[in-house]
This record gives C-alpha cells, sequence and structure tokens, in this order.
C-alpha cells in the first residue's frame, strides 16, 4: 500500500523564509519532472517560483508542450481542468488547493445551462439558430456542452473572432458565463448595438425574457461576471481623468460596459502588459483589472518613469486564487518529492474529448 500523503496542516504555520527555502528545495529535487504554472493574478510569493507565466490558455499551452509529468497549476480549477484536457497522457495536472475556485464560472452551471438550452427550445430550435459560447473561465462540463452543441470555447484575446465564426454558421450565439465579455466584444468590437442583444437572467424562468425578445436578440448573454471587475466604475476614470489629463485608461473586458467605453484601451491581461511595456517612458495608466498584476507591472516599469495606478480605491483581488499560498504550493512539491501527487485534475474522457473539440475550434479561428 502506497504511504499516505504528507498532511496539509502542519503545513500551514510555517514561517515565510522557512517555506520558501523548502519550496526551492522541493523544485531542485523534482527537476524537470515538474512545471509551476503562475497565473497572471497570483500572488507573488507565488508568482516568483512560475516556469511559465501567463493567462489560463496560454500557460496549459506552454505546459502541454513541455516534457513535466506534473503539472502544477497556480490558477484556479477551471484552469487545472484546461490543463489536463490539452496536456499529454503521460502528464499530470495538479491544483495546489482545491478551493481555488471561480465565482464566475459558477454562475453557469451545466444544470443551469441545459435547462436554459431546454427553455429557448420553447421558442426556437437552438440547435440550428443558437451557437453557445463558453468563456474560457468555465467548468470542463460546459466546454463540452459546447463540444456537443456545435459550440465553441473563447478566451477575453480572441472573443471577436470566435463571435464571429459562431455568427457564421447560425443566427444567435449564446454567450456565457460573463456578460461584460460579450457585450463589450459585440458593441466595441462588432458594431452591434443593445436592441441586438439581451440578457438571460438564469434564476427566472425564460431568462426572463418573452419570446419575441428571444426571436429578435442577436446575441444572449448570461447573467454572470467577475467580481474583481465589477468593482471599477466609470467615475474612478472621471476622478483619475480630471488630476492626470494626459493619463491613459487600460480595461479588462471583464469590466462593464460603462468602464470600457470610457477607457482608451480595452484588452486581455496580455494586451494589457504588453500595451504598457511598449508605451514611451513617462507614461501614466489608470488599469482596470486584479491588483496582484496592477502592483506588478507598477513595479517593472517604475524605472522607465512610467506611473501604473489601480483603478479602484477598494482593494479587490482574486480572493479565490489567493488561496494558493506558499504552503499549499510547498505541499504540494514535497508531496510529488515523495511520490504522492495530491489534489490531481483529471476530467472524465468522455467529458475532455467533448471540451477538447470545442478548444479545438477555438484555436483553428484564433490569429
Amino acid at each position: 500500500m502506497a504511504n499516505a500523503a504528507l498532511a496539509i496542516d502542519s503545513y500551514r504555520t510555517l514561517a515565510e523564509d522557512e517555506v520558501q527555502e523548502r519550496i526551492l528545495a522541493a523544485r531542485e529535487a523534482l527537476g524537470d519532472r515538474a512545471v509551476i504554472l503562475g497565473h497572471h493574478y497570483q500572488r507573488d510569493e507565488v508568482f516568483r517560483h512560475a516556469d511559465f507565466s501567463g493567462d489560463s490558455l496560454k500557460l496549459s499551452r506552454q505546459a502541454a508542450a513541455s516534457g513535466a509529468e506534473y503539472i502544477v497549476f497556480c490558477g484556479v480549477h477551471f484552469m487545472a481542468e484546461v490543463a489536463d484536457i490539452l496536456s499529454r497522457p503521460d502528464q499530470t495536472a495538479i491544483l495546489p488547493d482545491m478551493a481555488a475556485g471561480c465565482s464566475m464560472a459558477d454562475m453557469a452551471t451545466l444544470r443551469k445551462v441545459e435547462q436554459a438550452w431546454r427553455e429557448l427550445g420553447e421558442v426556437i430550435d437552438p440547435d440550428q439558430a443558437v451557437t453557445p459560447v463558453t468563456y474560457i473561465n468555465s467548468s470542463a462540463d460546459l466546454k463540452a456542452f459546447c463540444g456537443r452543441h456545435g459550440g465553441i470555447v473563447c478566451t477575453s484575446s480572441n472573443a471577436a473572432n470566435v463571435l464571429e465564426w459562431a455568427w457564421s454558421r447560425r443566427e444567435k450565439v449564446l454567450f456565457f458565463p460573463d456578460q461584460h465579455l460579450g457585450r463589450n466584444t459585440a458593441l466595441l468590437k462588432m458594431g452591434m448595438t443593445e436592441d441586438d442583444i439581451v440578457v438571460w437572467d438564469f434564476t427566472k424562468p425564460m431568462g426572463g425574457l418573452a419570446p419575441e425578445q428571444i426571436r429578435r436578440a442577436r446575441l444572449i448573454l448570461w447573467q454572470g461576471f467577475c467580481s474583481v471587475h465589477m468593482m471599477f466604475r466609470p467615475e474612478h476614470i472621471g476622478a483619475f481623468r480630471e488630476k492626470h489629463p494626459e493619463g491613459r485608461v487600460i480595461s479588462h473586458p471583464e469590466c462593464t460596459y460603462e468602464v470600457c467605453s470610457r477607457s482608451d484601451y480595452v484588452g486581455s491581461t496580455e494586451y494589457i502588459i504588453r500595451t504598457i511595456a511598449e508605451a514611451e517612458p513617462g507614461t501614466r495608466w489608470l488599469v482596470g483589472t486584479e491588483l496582484n498584476l496592477v502592483n506588478r507591472l507598477h513595479a517593472r516599469h517604475k524605472a522607465e518613469g512610467k506611473q501604473v495606478h489601480f483603478m479602484s480605491p477598494t482593494v479587490c483581488m482574486c480572493s479565490t486564487m489567493f488561496r494558493i499560498d506558499p504552503q499549499h504550493l510547498c505541499w504540494t512539491l514535497e508531496n510529488l518529492v515523495e511520490g504522492r501527487p495530491v489534489n490531481v485534475i483529471q476530467v472524465p474522457e468522455e467529458t475532455a474529448a467533448q471540451a477538447r473539440l470545442a478548444l479545438e475550434r477555438m484555436l483553428e479561428v484564433s490569429p
């Protein structure tokens, strides 16, 4: 019988210096057998150990291309699922803390989406008229739902390309779970109007919509949102512009339309990082995205005279990703050294195959 995994309890009270030393020792012992992925929103004490950093899709592709046996994903649950789906059969995806979820992803469950699909069927034939599109910030079973219903996955980088593909196949799109990415892409990048859009309230029968609203709509948005990006408000931009009229505003498309429409630039985390990096020295930026990333950008570009400000006066970070602390990372790595993988993420093969289909469609239409 295999030895039991090392218990997490003894790690919770480890001092910061000791835990950092033990992480480095475990990494050295594992060598190239393990790769650590750090999402842009991850806390610095964990992020510093990442072999690769980026958004969820970029990280999963990098890990799958590596020779590592273990993929330790310092992100949230849906990200580790994507890593498992895209990785090779001989690779194992691991999430250091299983409580690291995503509140937005949880707003669209398979049960709720299947119910919406049935209710749409009372008005139209969804398999003929609607392309389901799920943001990558969703569970594997929703990606699988899209795979088997002719749908596709999108990211904040390629949403416009994906929506164009979706409408080329069917007249309507059901977009979940984040309404704001869908709305901002449609209105700011694709020339649509609010008349083309309805919001599906998953707490109400028929999404709270009349049959005629469903028939008229081209884009049906799920009423989901990111709690972090909802903290940013138009008045934050107004106050910044009044104080720094020369300043530039850049926001993530998970922010509301009212914020994005007032921003100078709108794009994914990778886009935000690249835009500020390529800007001329001495520029000032107001950034509407997660606090850990903004603080990292501020420190990275301070020597160039660039001033990077966090948009909200209130501290708002991705609290679920914050659950992955150095203690959990240390516990994970030391168990791997002992040959006892913990918190393995394994998507059932049928679900993985259907989800992979939706992901492959996305990769085919991505720039």
